[in-house]
Formats: structure tokens, C-alpha cells, sequence
């Protein structure tokens, strides 16, 4: 097996990435953001297996890879948190807590202490409005009326600032 050389990978990104993206792009339409991801999988896994994959063969490859990758993150949901999952919420709220300064970081991390102590039906909604769900949309996740979501937001919005 011939031994695989990290310069050879270097020489042939450049040349080969632009049409990766266009081969995984119209045989998958999806979001730029898992498109990059899926064409970074592929990357790596021929860094991993560069040895099999015979010279002058890495474009089908890294395509076929890449198509792979790119649907098993669309089905993997990535977009579909559990949002019932009190330790997702709390990682999804400490994603969100980049502070613009200093001073401001006291205040930050008591407004998401108060996300914390709503109740869980209202925790998941404001995660939801706040993470850009709509009313609507939040309804049709959670099954609830278009007027529950908006009665359970004004009590958490209360609450909230109440809280502040």
C-alpha cells in the first residue's frame, strides 16, 4: 500500500474543492452551511483513507463521500433540538451566552439564570421565539394553539421581567 503524503492533499484541494461543492450542490440541495460541512467530511475522510483511493479517482470519491455525509446530516436533524431535554437546553443557552463586555456579563448571566426558573413549557418556547421561531411555527412544533403560544410567552415575558 503506498504511504500517503499530507503535500499531496495540498495539491489537489485547491483543484478539486470548487468542483466538489458544485457535484454535491446539484445532486443535493441543501444549506451552505451543511454543504461545507458535508465537502469537510469527505475531506478528512480522504486524508484518513488516501491509500485506497487510486490516483486520479479522489474527485468521484470525495463526491460520493460527500452526497453520503451531506444526507445523513439532513437526516440526522440537525436543526430539531429536543427541546424537552433540560441539559440540551442548558448547552443551548450557554452557546448563546457570548457577552459583548465585561460589565455586561453579570447581567447576561442573570437573564438566562431567569430563562432557567420558567417553567418548561414557557422554557421552551422562549428558546424557541429566541432561537427565530415564529408564533405560528411554534405552535405547529408543540402542538399547542397559536393563542396558548402567545398566552405562554406573555406570562414568560412577565416573569422575565419581573425577574430583571
Amino acid at each position: 500500500m503506498p504511504r500517503f503524503r499530507i503535500d499531496e492533499l495540498d495539491t489537489i484541494y485547491p483543484r478539486l474543492a470548487p468542483q466538489l461543492e458544485k457535484i454535491v450542490v446539484c445532486k443535493v440541495g441543501l444549506p451552505n452551511a451543511v454543504l461545507e460541512e458535508a465537502c469537510q467530511v469527505a475531506w478528512g475522510q480522504l486524508a484518513l483513507r488516501r491509500p485506497e483511493v487510486a490516483p486520479g479517482h479522489e474527485l468521484p470519491w470525495l463526491a460520493t463521500t460527500a452526497i453520503r455525509a451531506a444526507r445523513r446530516l439532513m437526516h440526522a436533524g440537525r436543526d430539531d433540538l429536543s427541546l424537552d431535554d433540560e441539559e440540551q437546553q442548558e448547552h443551548l443557552i450557554e452557546l448563546g451566552a457570548v457577552v459583548p463586555g465585561p460589565e455586561s456579563a453579570v447581567e447576561v448571566r442573570g437573564r438566562l439564570a431567569a430563562v432557567l426558573e420558567l417553567p418548561a413549557r414557557q422554557r421552551r418556547m422562549v428558546l424557541m421565539h429566541g432561537a427565530g421561531y415564529g408564533y405560528v411555527e411554534i405552535a405547529e412544533r408543540t402542538g399547542d394553539s397559536l393563542r396558548t403560544v402567545e398566552r405562554q410567552l406573555l406570562r414568560a415575558k412577565q416573569q422575565l421581567r419581573a425577574f430583571v
